[in-house]
């Protein structure tokens, strides 16, 4: 397994993807801005089980590993030195009807995916990602 410092994760459905507007926080970094579902490594979990626990606690979404459909690992933003996962998948209407947001960030929004990739709040390096895999898997 590698060692990975957190993960990320787009989600997309049609021509959007599932986003949220980071708190704003004096300290917290790229506060006020657009990011993805997202977050930290606890103990010696895997990257798939640290995604999907984060997609749960922030949005209330239950998915299985099997709708991680694309990864890659980046160095982290956070210590260049240890990588970081980022993930790709679909999630489906029904889905997007149950997300119940937790107390991380101010809103979320399904973004249409043009619109993410050019808002000037949105990550400058998660724009980059998701560029990255949408592309990968000829979404884009």
């Amino acid at each position: 397994m590698i060692d990975f410092v957190g993960c990320k994760l787009v989600l997309v459905n049609g021509t959007e993807l599932l986003t949220y507007l980071r708190d704003e926080k004096p300290g917290l970094g790229w506060a006020d801005m657009w990011d993805l579902p997202s977050g930290g490594r606890e103990g010696d979990e895997s990257p798939e089980t640290c995604v999907l626990r984060e997609l749960e606690e922030e949005f209330g979404l239950r998915l299985p590993p099997e709708r991680l459909l694309w990864r890659r690992e980046f160095p982290s933003m956070m210590d260049a030195s240890r990588a970081s996962a980022f993930y790709a998948g679909q999630i489906t209407v029904d889905e997007i009807a149950a997300i119940r947001f937790g107390d991380e960030g101010q809103h979320w929004r399904m973004m249409p995916v043009a619109a993410f990739l050019t808002e000037p709040r949105a990550i400058p390096e998660m724009q980059r990602r998701v560029r990255l895999a949408l592309d990968d898997l000829g979404w884009l």
